[in-house]
């Protein structure tokens, strides 16, 4: 208005223009999340794991890549970058652009246990990664060569200390989940056991094979066949309750140590800042694979077990992990080359 109140002509449409202008914008703002979340994805999306072809880790993301890229008409292509437990591959993608095309098949080793074994290990499990979702976990189990006198876990306490310094277990390599599972047996139970680390878990599952170690922890899929032909003897294994795999097979919780438990999980982790849309979608679409009885049939039919769940939880979940295994990498003074 004027010094007389009278409005001045043209400030009202002026005020209107504006408005209208941030009303349009505001239009064409708002959808843009969903649009980006509707076009992703728009080209082939890599699957990064970080152990050779062939292992656990490698088959989950193989299967449930195949299944994300026929649901969503873009290839999702598994990469393998082994080395230094896991973390090369792990570190690649922590530096990768947080768009959504990289990804990372995420396990306990890369991280959980790999930033404490390997102080220059190049990434933060936690600050530079967000999880996506927790695709299935698997409890390991403890199995012994038949020739050794011992059939419970019980039995294999008394052994080891009746011998202390005599028996040999294999692991899969340092850090890795046969190596931290039985070093945290061997805190609660106050056995000697010396580990005899190889390059990967079916090179160490020769050798149990073989004679030359006596004992070993790791998945249920690598061992299950060889138990079945009665070639490895099964004692338990560590999850809290039993596994649908092995119904008859005791928890090491039940036979003495009711605090014990270790599982394997595999999830899938992407970067950092990847946009909250990505996650989401990628979030639901892996949950409506893992829905499929084909998916679940082939992933538990290798002993697995589905735990399909939010990418909050899952964030959450690898953070108690990282304290978990981290304080006891720490705690034994192990330190990777």
């Amino acid at each position: 208005m004027n010094r007389d109140g009278r409005r001045r002509p043209g400030r009202r449409p002026i005020m209107l223009n504006l408005k209208g202008c941030a009303f349009v914008l505001s239009l064409a703002v708002a959808p843009a999340g969903a649009w980006a979340q509707a076009a992703y994805p728009g080209k082939p999306v890599k699957v990064v794991v970080g152990f050779t072809a062939g292992g656990p880790t490698d088959v989950v993301a193989r299967v449930i890549s195949q299944h994300l890229g026929e649901r969503l008409g873009q290839p999702f292509i598994v990469e393998n970058r082994a080395g230094a437990a896991g973390s090369i591959g792990a570190a690649g993608v922590a530096r990768a652009a947080p768009d959504g095309y990289t990804l990372y098949l995420a396990v306990q080793t890369t991280h959980a246990v790999a930033p404490a074994l390997y102080p220059d290990v190049g990434y933060d499990p936690i600050k530079d990664f967000r999880g996506v979702v927790r695709i299935v976990h698997n409890p390991l189990m403890m199995v012994v060569d038949p020739a050794l006198p011992v059939r419970t876990v019980a039995d294999l306490v008394n052994y080891a200390k009746a011998h202390p310094g005599k028996l040999n277990y294999a692991t899969g390599g340092l850090g890795s989940s046969p190596h931290m599972s039985v070093e945290l047996f061997k805190k609660v139970s106050g056995i000697d056991l010396t580990p005899v680390h190889y390059k990967g878990d079916s090179a160490a599952i020769v050798d149990l094979l073989g004679g030359q170690v006596q004992m070993m922890m790791s998945s249920i899929s690598g061992l299950l066949a060889n138990v079945q032909n009665g070639k490895l003897r099964p004692i338990a294994v560590t999850g809290k309750t039993r596994s649908p795999a092995m119904p008859d097979l005791p928890t090491i919780a039940e036979s003495g140590y009711p605090d014990f438990e270790v599982i394997t999980w595999f999830g899938l982790v992407a970067p950092a800042r990847t946009p909250d849309a990505v996650v989401a979608r990628l979030n639901q679409e892996v949950l409506q694979v893992l829905k499929q009885p084909e998916v679940r049939g082939k992933l538990t039919g290798m002993g697995f077990e589905v735990v399909p769940n939010s990418a909050e939880e899952f964030s959450r979940f690898m953070a108690e992990e990282n304290v978990k295994w981290g304080s006891l990498v720490r705690e034994l003074g192990l330190k990777g080359q």
